[in-house]
Parts: C-alpha cells; structure tokens; sequence
C-alpha cells in the first residue's frame, strides 16, 4: 500500500467515524435542507434524465430526492453493481417497490429483469455519493473506484453534483489521475460551484 493510499484509508476513517456519529434526526434535517438546494438549482432544473442512488448507512438520505424526481416527470436512472467486472450498470426505474432489490451491501438496486438499460450519454444530471469533498470539486470515494469509472463514461457535460454534510468538507483530499471531480457541492448550510472540466 502507498503512502497516498495510507492517506485515503485515514481520512475516509475518520470522516465514516464523523458521518456515522450524527443523530438520526440530524441526518434527516440536513438531508431535507440539502434537498431542497438541489431541488432549486439550474443544474436539476435544468435536467430530464436523472442518475441518482440508493443511500445506505449514514449517507445524505436520497429518498425525498428521488420521490421529487418521479413528482417531476424526468426520468430516473439507478446504478447496479457489477462485481465480476468492478463496475456499475444503469436502468431506468419507474417504479422501485416493484424494481429495486437488496444487492452488494444490501444496497437497494434495479433488477435487470425488470428495467430498461440507461443510456450513459444521455443522463444529463448526476447525483454523486462520496466520503469527502473540497470546495474545489474533489471527491474522495469509498475505495471501490466503481463511480470514478462509470462517470468517465457519462455525458461530460451532465452536471455532476455532490450532496454532502458540511462534516465531510475538506480542504484537501488526495486524488489521482483517475479520479473524477464533481461541479457542485452542496452541503446543509453551503453550496460550491466547483471546478469544472475543460469539456463540460
């Protein structure tokens, strides 16, 4: 293991340790505010096909947002773990009692069987789980490289946005080559217009 490696594995340490100390009630509050500042900006409103992702553990609580989605007419876009081959897969779901079962981690996640392949180009709003941002874009995942992978190969000019508690703000996170930043972070009490790439 290298020393960024080392340097990771700390920091995701302690931002989990930080994230998963928050009250169930604190989770909740923050995850409504920042919905609400997803929810009131160009980049969602402007937006027709929606990626977005089932919350597990102390993550920001995407279930409002994604109940939001169905309400807007736009269509919705969940990831599926691929492990054999250590990447995601997207479906459109339309109705997620009936499509959605527990998968990798028992995360929730579309079955195949009964949901129409996403098109990867034309998702044109993606909403992006991590552990720790900078105010500047960088994203720090949770080791699996899985959405640094997929976002390489979305429409660049999709919008990529993070929803974060202001617990996981960093002033640096160590990145590399591969990793991929986002546009716009947004906690519960801030939201960053960050660092945009050359082709968005």
């Amino acid at each position: 293991m290298t020393a960024a490696d080392n340097s990771k594995s700390a920091l995701r340490q302690q931002i989990l340790a930080k994230r998963n100390a928050l009250s169930e009630t604190q989770r909740r509050d923050y995850s409504r505010r920042i919905t609400a500042t997803i929810l009131s900006s160009d980049a969602y409103r402007n937006s027709g096909n929606v990626l977005a992702y089932q919350s597990f553990g102390s993550e920001f609580i995407t279930d409002d947002f994604i109940a939001r989605v169905f309400a807007d007419g736009k269509k919705l876009a969940l990831p599926k773990i691929n492990r054999q081959e250590r990447r995601l897969e997207l479906y459109l779901v339309e109705n997620p009692d009936e499509q959605l079962s527990a998968g990798v981690w028992g995360i929730l996640e579309p079955q195949p069987q009964k949901c129409e392949a996403a098109n990867p180009m034309q998702i044109d709003f993606v909403l992006t789980p991590g552990l720790a941002f900078t105010r500047a874009g960088d994203r720090l995942g949770y080791g699996g490289g899985f959405y640094d992978r997929l976002m390489a190969t979305l429409n660049p000019r999709a919008p990529r946005v993070a929803a974060t508690f202001s617990l996981q703000i960093c002033d640096s996170v160590p990145t590399a080559a591969h990793d991929e930043p986002v546009d716009l972070v947004i906690t519960e009490e801030s939201a960053f217009h960050a660092r945009r790439r050359p082709d968005a």
